[in-house]
Order: structure tokens, then C-alpha cells, then sequence
């Protein structure tokens, strides 16, 4: 039988947050956690299932290979060990569901906790993005602490075990009709105290900091695109690993041309002659201009396409298509003479009767046969 959908399974929609999907798989997980739906093996069946779609959309990589080829692209990775209680137990799955409930997991000690991931919005313009480049960004964050090497423990000085929990990190408390473990209070989770914290840190383990990183942009990303620097994060508690640091790309609005994909768009404003008469044009591209044949009688709208003037996708494929939109302009500020001139031109145009400008006449026509069917 085929799988559902991991978001519809959560409940969640395709671009929730970890927050999102975290508070989803909780209500369902407490709706059908074995313990509360005790020989009800379709709750069971619901809850093996929301802990499968959670395992792998928690995980960016994991989701990022789901989002792209759906179950095919985890096949193997997901569920592990949802088929059932074996392996790492009941309490490791337990504790998975629980754990931030309740505050601490059932699995042991819990550590350090890893530092936070970092978001920043790197602003580029259209050339930029088309063509790649280089940026240097400042990010205000944590870095682990150099005088305690990120212990927080003072210099000569180490973390000594917990009295409360002996080191587990874990205590066991009465949850209505179960127990749970949740997290020591004295040491949070962690097993260990800090006697005589580091002065520099005050005991964290790290210091707030300000650096700079020098980011590599591939050509041809466009709004939306992420790239991960891993470990360029917050730096963890009394050690622990940093996080990472996703720069978020965004493309400013350009002067000239819009972006759609692999292709831009421009508008390319004429004199009435020229779409009259036709000519060439000079046409402006990302790589310099190219010369745009307008033949006679050009009308306003008109779209020319210029293969390969687009862009190249940072995913791959071949370059797109620059759309040019030929845009008629009305004269502006004629003297008397000019305006002279072209009445005669009109005059001379209704001579001939309705040939030179078919459109005007059937629209005009078409108006009367409108009002002449009331």
C-alpha cells in the first residue's frame, strides 16, 4: 500500500517551520501514543506513522530529498524504527514524543544542546545572481569560549557529576497514570554541575561575538535559494556543537529587466515610426547589447524572443530566453507645426478608408452592433 504524505500525515503545510511540524507531531503523538489507546492497534498504526513523516521532514536533508523526489528520495532513511518497539526500545520513543513536553527526554542524559542554527538575508543584484560572486557578511553570534575552551568551568577547574541525578541527567516523576522522565532540574538535562564557572563566560561556555565570513554565491540562484554553512552557527553550551548559518538569498528589483526562472522580461520602448516603418534596435542584455529586428507595422505588444539571453538555473539546464515587449510611445510636447503634420497624416489615412488601421475599425464596429442588439 502506498505511503501518504508526510505533511498531510502532520497535518502541516509543505513550507512549516521545524516549530510548525515539531507542534503537530506532538498532538498527534499524545493522541496516539500507546499508553493512552492501550490494544487499539489503529491508533498505534497512526502513531507509528506521524513519528515516521516526523524523522524525516525534522531533518533538513532528509526533507530537502523528500520535498524533491517524495518517498523515493528517502527510501530507507524514514521510520527506522517505526515498525516497532524493538531496537532502541520503548523508552527511546518515549522520549522522543515527551522529552520537550515535559522537559527531558528518556534516554539517558541529555548533554550540551547544540547550538542554533542562524538565518541572514544576503541582498544581490540581478547580475550577481545571474553570474555568481563572492560576499563578505558580518553576523552577530556565539563563539565558544577561548579561556575555558567552552567548558565553563574556570581555568584548572572541571564540571563535577550531579548530586540530584547522579549523572543521568534524567528524574523520574509521576505523570497521572504513568511515570515519565523529564530533565534534572539542578543540572537541566545535562548530568553535570559547574562548581566555579569560567569569569570570562560566566559559566555558558561561550562569549557573544560579532564575524565575518566570506560566502560563495553560485551563478544563477534567484530569490528564496538557501545556502548552508555548517557550523557557522551559535556556538553550543559548555561546548557543544554550533549550529549552522543559512544565507538566504534575495535579489533586488532591477532597473531593466524582470526575472521569471531562466527567463527575463524587458520592455522596449519605440517611436511610432519605427514600428511603422520597421528597423533595428538595440537591445540591452546582462551580457552586453544585441541588435532586435522590428519589422514593418509593428504593433504595440508585440513580444520578440532572444534565445539564450536568459539566465542559466543554479540547479542546471540550458540558459533561458530574454522576452522583449516592444512598448509603442506616443510623441510628447509637439510644437505647432509637428501637431500640423500629423493631422494631415490622419487626413490622409481616412482617405483611404478603413485599411490602414483594420483593428480601430472592427472594434468600432463591433461597438455598434452592440448597442444596436438592445
Amino acid at each position: 500500500m502506498s505511503k501518504r504524505d508526510y505533511y498531510e500525515v502532520l497535518g502541516a503545510s509543505k513550507d512549516a517551520s521545524q516549530q510548525e511540524l515539531k507542534k503537530a507531531y506532538r498532538r498527534l503523538a499524545m493522541k496516539y501514543h500507546p499508553d493512552r489507546n492501550p490494544d487499539d492497534q489503529e491508533a498505534l498504526a497512526k502513531f507509528k506513522e506521524a513519528k515516521e513523516a516526523y524523522e524525516v521532514l525534522s531533518d533538513e536533508q532528509k526533507r530537502a530529498a523528500y520535498d524533491q523526489f517524495g518517498h523515493a528520495g528517502v527510501e530507507g532513511q524514514a521510520g527506522a524504527g517505526a515498525g516497532g518497539f524493538g531496537g532502541g526500545g520503548f523508552g527511546d520513543i518515549f522520549g522522543d514524543i515527551f522529552g520537550d513536553i515535559f522537559g527531558g527526554g528518556g534516554g539517558g542524559r541529555r548533554g550540551p544542546a547544540r547550538g542554533a542554527d542562524l538565518r541572514y538575508t544576503l541582498e544581490l543584484s540581478l547580475e550577481q545572481a545571474v553570474r555568481g560572486c563572492e560576499e563578505k557578511i558580518r553576523i552577530p553570534t556565539w563563539d565558544s569560549c577561548e579561556v575555558c575552551d567552552g567548558s565553563g568551568a574556570k581555568e584548572g577547574s572541571q564540571p563535577v557529576t550531579c548530586n540530584t541525578c547522579g549523572g543521568l541527567g534524567q528524574v523520574r516523576m509521576q505523570q497521572g497514570f504513568f511515570t515519565v522522565q523529564q530533565a534534572c532540574p539542578t543540572c537541566k538535562g545535562e548530568g553535570r554541575v559547574i562548581k566555579d564557572p569560567c569569569t570570562n563566560c560566566g559559566g555558558q561556555g561561550r562569549v557573544q561575538n560579532t564575524k565575518t565570513l566570506s560566502v560563495k554565491i553560485p551563478a544563477g540562484v534567484d530569490t528564496g535559494d538557501r545556502i548552508r554553512l555548517a557550523g557557522e552557527g551559535e556556538a553550543g553550551m559548555h561546548g557543544a556543537p554550533a549550529g549552522d548559518l543559512y544565507v538566504q538569498v534575495a535579489v533586488r528589483e532591477h532597473d531593466i529587466f524582470q526575472r521569471d526562472g531562466a527567463n527575463l522580461y524587458c520592455e522596449v520602448p519605440i517611436s511610432f515610426v519605427d514600428a511603422t516603418l520597421g528597423g533595428e534596435l538595440d537591445v540591452p542584455t546582462l551580457n552586453g547589447k544585441v541588435k532586435l529586428k522590428v519589422p514593418p507595422e509593428t504593433q504595440t505588444g508585440k513580444l520578440f524572443r532572444l534565445r539564450g539571453k536568459g539566465v542559466t538555473p543554479v540547479r542546471g539546464g540550458g540558459p533561458g530566453d530574454l522576452l522583449c515587449k516592444v512598448v509603442i510611445e506616443t510623441p510628447v510636447k509637439l510644437s505647432g507645426e509637428q501637431k500640423d503634420l500629423l493631422r494631415q497624416f490622419q487626413d490622409s489615412l481616412e482617405s483611404g478608408g478603413n485599411r490602414h488601421n483594420p483593428r480601430k475599425s472592427s472594434w468600432f464596429e463591433g461597438v455598434k452592433r452592440f448597442f444596436d442588439a438592445k
